[in-house]
């Protein structure tokens, strides 16, 4: 079983994105739907507690929230919502940790992610 937790970076503020709606999915059940606080991160996503071992989706609407930061996107917008596709290891199982951290720096037009801690 593990923990998760994300933290969603604006880069063309260079500030957290605060208010982006953020939802965990396991397959077509959703976990979590929320938005982000002023730092970027969803604390109740905690609440989730520990999550077996398997693969999860988090979905970011990173489009609504740069136009409510008035950020110029075309039409359609070339990130409307930025989909990570992840898995968590079984913690007992080779290197697996038991907290995994999903990060996201975003722009308009790129993102990134990696495993943090």
């Amino acid at each position: 079983m593990s923990t998760l937790s994300t933290h969603v970076l604006d880069q063309v503020s260079g500030l957290p994105a605060a208010g982006m709606s953020v939802t965990l999915w396991r397959g077509e059940t959703v976990l979590f739907a929320g938005v982000t606080n002023e730092d970027g991160r969803c604390p109740e996503m905690a609440q989730l507690g520990e999550l077996e071992a398997g693969n999860y989706r988090l979905e970011f609407a990173v489009a609504p929230y740069f136009r409510r930061h008035s950020v110029t996107l075309t039409e359609p917008p070339f990130l409307d919502t930025v989909p990570i596709v992840f898995g968590l290891a079984d913690p007992t199982s080779g290197n697996a940790r038991g907290h995994y951290h999903v990060p996201l720096l975003v722009s308009p037009f790129g993102y990134s992610t990696y495993r943090g801690s």
